[in-house]
């Protein structure tokens, strides 16, 4: 779970910015940020599937483990979070070279574990939640038990951790319930990541 100081401090920053404050609109956020990556990404405790070419007792699955780390035959522990499965395929094809003449690796996600996001704010349940990875702003609000009657149906934020020019920040992106609801725009294809929180002002 992750520090609550942290979701703290990024609902401070919200609140401290009472006329609104800096933000982006989603529409203006790049594709790069606003949608989930081409090829996912391993996380810890995912389910991956690797399969040696005519090598079944090599071949089974495996969960990533809280040290981002994979057990296989031969080979024991095997970097695997933060590498896509082709990424993986490719550093056990090397490693296996050792022990077999050119093996070839397919390395497939089974299940992929849950992805923690803080919604704050205007929502009936306030709180952290795990949810999809590739779950949307309206997912989140909906698990939060949807907004309060005070909410500013205009002030929906993601605050999300960015390191745009070369800095670590706050990206602070503005969305629209109507936007959301009506899957407009750039709005329909954002995706939440692990970390993620979600403000209603």
């Amino acid at each position: 779970m992750r520090p609550f100081l942290l979701i703290a401090g990024l609902f401070a920053l919200a609140i401290g910015c009472s006329h609104v404050g800096d933000y982006v609109w989603v529409d203006a956020v790049p594709e790069s940020v606003a949608a989930s990556d081409t090829e996912y990404v391993i996380a810890m405790g995912d389910l991956v599937n690797v399969r040696v070419f005519n090598q079944e007792g090599m071949s089974g699955k495996a969960r990533v483990r809280n040290d981002g780390k994979i057990s296989l035959p031969l080979l024991n522990d095997v970097e695997a979070a933060g590498l896509t499965p082709t990424a993986l395929a490719r550093r056990l094809q090397t490693r296996l070279k050792e022990f077999i003449n050119n093996p070839v690796v397919t390395v497939s996600l089974e299940e992929t574990a849950l992805i923690q996001v803080s919604v704050l704010g205007e929502v009936a349940r306030p709180g952290a939640y795990k949810v999809d990875p590739g779950s949307g702003v309206l997912h989140s609000l909906a698990t939060a038990g949807g907004l309060t009657p005070y909410a500013g149906r205009d002030r929906i934020f993601v605050l999300r951790r960015s390191s745009a020019s070369g800095k670590q920040g706050v990206l602070r992106i503005r969305f629209t319930y109507e936007g959301l609801s009506h899957a407009e725009g750039r709005a329909a294809t954002f995706r939440l990541r692990d970390g993620d929180v979600v403000v209603v002002e």
